[in-house]
């Protein structure tokens, strides 16, 4: 493949990823490209190639994200992943990666099926409650090499090799402030802003968090844990909800599914309970805070200071968060009854003490849709939270006319269950 560079033609290849080959070299591509906490730092067209963050301009104070350890984590669980490199010149410069992995999900009830009393000409299949989807991850092209149609040529090749595999819809995930990969998306590859999930994070403080004495809080083995997922997120009412749903809760990184339920409940009224699920992501991804004011960094320097002198004072201090840190991340997040939302603050009171025993953590965090109403009992610190993220969509098949159905409908209809999958975070 090439492009021209003023009068000169510059020559590159796209080509699967060799870990023995590349795994120094796309390392250091993924700290060239640090991205920001709610997206990808996906670059090519207009970009002005400038590191990629959540930016918090009034502030001065931004996050921002780095994998560590495999760089295929995000998409290995799918039987069907690949990484993609793209190599520049004939020194075979790595200048660009993306991954993508096709799986199978839950449709939800992303179209509606024909009225019974449509005629039957008019009457429409109703849509398969799962899916092959594609997933697009980790766009980077090196801040050298963009304006050249690399970034182009790895989705268009990523894009292919999902089709193969018989993916109907593309997703991808970018930024309301990313205006560049917006652009590339939507406009070049005719993609459509699709969910909007937000990230609402809180830090780890130093001490316990207070669970009421009326909340019971049990642990359920994985098994138990994919029967009642089963009855709480039916695949007609759930978007993205993973086929592997059992194995993503029997995993070694997902520390347990957590059930709170009241001790006395008053039987004048419906029953209530919460329930999620916890994942380890510090083995994998870490956070950092950038752009503190220095007043900033020194208080709570102070506070830790204090706590260490004095823990009956149960200051509420809070680990060093402008040093790299990880987060464990809350899914699946369900809640019933009257006393659903103080049962899943509970919950997330209880994730909180579970994560105080792992030095490497010092956020706990959900992935949940604005409209969800478990989002508004998930604790959150305002610092720590993403309200931009944007999930875009593209149809695989629309010339295909073998394809299942068309169109995923947006927005969603009232009271589908949009399920972010920790994995690919």
């Amino acid at each position: 493949m090439g492009a021209m560079d003023g009068k000169k033609k510059v020559v590159f290849r796209v080509r699967e990823f060799d870990m023995e080959r590349d795994l120094a070299a796309a390392e250091e591509l993924e700290r060239r490209c640090q991205v920001g906490l709610c997206g990808d730092d996906t670059t090519d067209g207009n970009d002005d190639g400038k590191r990629k963050t959540k930016k918090k301009k009034k502030r001065g104070m931004s996050l921002s994200v780095e994998q560590v350890g495999d760089p295929l984590a995000r998409v290995r669980h799918a039987p069907e992943h690949v990484m993609l490199v793209a190599e520049y010149g004939e020194e075979e410069e790595l200048v660009g990666i993306i991954k993508a992995c096709v799986k199978t999900v839950a449709r939800g009830g992303g179209k509606k099926p024909s009225s019974p009393s449509s005629s039957p000409e008019k009457q429409q299949p109703s849509p398969p409650a799962y899916v092959k989807v594609a997933c697009l991850l980790g766009l980077r092209v090196s801040p050298s090499h963009r304006r050249l149609g690399i970034a182009t040529a790895l989705v268009e090749r990523a894009e292919g090799w999902c089709r193969a595999r018989g993916a109907e819809h593309a997703t991808m995930a970018t930024t309301t402030f990313n205006a560049a990969s917006l652009a590339l998306f939507t406009g070049r590859f005719g993609y459509a802003p699709f969910r909007r999930p937000e990230f609402l994070g809180r830090p780890v403080h130093a001490h316990r968090l207070d669970i009421p004495s009326g909340h019971r809080v049990f642990q359920l083995p994985p098994p138990l844990a994919a029967a009642a997922y089963a009855r709480l997120l039916p695949p007609q009412a759930t978007e993205f909800l993973p086929a592997d749903m059992p194995a993503l809760l029997a995993h070694k990184l997902t520390l347990g599914t957590f059930v709170a339920i009241e001790s006395h409940p008053d039987p004048s009224l419906p029953p209530s309970f919460a329930v999620l699920s916890v994942w380890d992501s510090t083995r994998s991804m870490r956070l950092r805070v950038r752009g503190a004011p220095a007043l900033l960094r020194a208080s709570l320097a102070a506070l830790r200071a204090l706590d260490r002198g004095a823990q009956w004072m149960r200051v509420p201090s809070i680990p060093d968060i402008f040093r790299p840190f990880g987060a464990y991340l809350l899914y699946g997040l369900r809640m019933s009854g009257p006393a659903g939302p103080a049962l899943l603050r509970s919950l997330c009171h209880h994730a909180h003490n579970v994560a105080r025993k792992n030095p490497a953590c010092a956020v706990v965090a959900a992935d949940v849709a604005p409209d969800d109403p478990a989002a508004a009992a998930v604790p959150r610190w305002r610092r720590f939270s993403c309200d931009e993220d944007v999930w875009c969509i593209k149809n695989l098949k629309k010339n295909d006319n073998n394809a299942a159905d068309g169109d995923w409908a947006a927005p969603a209809p009232p009271g589908t269950v949009l399920f972010v999958d920790p994995r690919e975070f």
